[in-house]
């Protein structure tokens, strides 16, 4: 037995044509206690539909997370760069040979500011070494690298945050990946026997 109450209702129900090709699509709009969202992605071709649904995965997997964890940290590499110094800093109070691996942790904190500077078209280098010196002469942490190019190198004044939840978890299975690589005790290379 159908029924109002087994169908729902909606305030908008119509046919759209869209395209080239006049494809047909229903829409469903106005529905009363809704909380589905449909997304309609369309592109020239395969891979730019690919990189679009890419990027709206993307998107929710940060608005999960910061359901999961709201806790942020300032983006824009400020994070990283803070790191870095914190790290260089703790390393001088060091006087074993730890001191080396934690100066390399720290100049590997230093590739991910210099590579969003060179992938923004900024000189990777003397944007490093800007934003790194700001940080430490100020003493503000929030300092990072100004993709935009507005001239505010304050991630906090241009409201640019990363969830706090995946920059750990980014830091985490990087330092997993280098305990790993350390690990190996012995390198086997394969000899040809006809050699």
């Amino acid at each position: 037995d159908l029924s109002s109450q087994k169908l729902g209702s909606a305030g908008t129900i119509r046919e759209m044509t869209f395209g080239t090709t006049n494809e047909n699509m229903i829409v469903v709009e106005d529905c009363a206690n809704s909380k589905a969202v449909t997304v309609f992605v369309r592109g020239g071709n395969k891979m730019i539909v690919d990189e679009a649904k890419r990027s709206l995965h993307d998107a929710m997997c940060v608005v999960r997370n910061l359901i999961v964890d709201n806790r942020v940290v300032y983006g824009g590499a400020a994070a990283e760069i803070s790191c870095s110094i914190a790290v260089d800093k703790e390393a001088d109070q060091v006087s074993s040979i730890e001191q080396y691996a934690m100066r390399s942790f720290a100049r590997a904190l230093d590739a991910i500011p210099m590579a969003l500077a060179e992938n923004s078209g900024l000189p990777p280098i003397e944007t490093l070494s800007f934003v790194k010196s700001q940080q430490i002469k100020q003493g503000i942490t929030s300092l990072g690298v100004d993709c935009m190019e507005t001239g505010i190198n304050d991630m906090k004044e241009q409201f640019v945050f990363d969830p706090l939840i995946s920059k750990r978890q980014q830091f985490l299975l990087a330092t997993q990946l280098v305990k790993m690589i350390l690990k190996i005790d012995d390198v086997i290379v394969h000899k040809n026997d006809d050699q």
